[in-house]
């Protein structure tokens, strides 16, 4: 239940922004997210998102409707150097980034569990809070 997409051309950061918006949403809503996001990469990400679902099924025979967004992480690929002219017979320097983009898919199952955990935790004051 993996996708795997090697030297995207586009900078790392720019993609981590979609990476982030379907991070731990169910499969269908990441769907929703990225067809209404306005970046370049969304179509890329929609295709790997679909990928990765074709081989739950496929696979695994897994139902689309109990999978969730596992780990979508970003990753930067190599960095093509090219260089501009610049005043006086100088060279600038142009880094072209690309991205590695990896999308797991998970059972929702396992999810509510992990998130469960997080919720009995307790924080505690580090010092008293006086009352005026």
């Amino acid at each position: 239940m993996k996708a795997l997409l090697k030297t995207y051309r586009q900078s790392p950061r720019k993609a981590r922004l979609l990476a982030d918006l379907i991070r731990g949403k169910k499969v269908m809503d990441a769907k929703y997210a990225l067809m209404f996001a306005d970046k370049k990469s969304a179509p890329v990400f929609m295709k790997l998102l679909d990928s990765a679902l074709a081989n739950a099924k496929q696979n695994f025979s897994i139902d689309p409707s109990d999978l969730i967004v596992k780990s979508a992480t970003v990753n930067a690929g190599i960095v093509l150097k090219r260089s501009m002219p610049r005043a006086r017979g100088s060279a600038f320097p142009i880094y072209k980034r690309t991205s590695h983009i990896y999308i797991e898919l998970g059972e929702k199952k396992g999810a509510k569990n992990e998130a469960k955990e997080v919720e009995i935790k307790e924080v505690k004051p580090k010092r008293k809070v006086t009352k005026k």
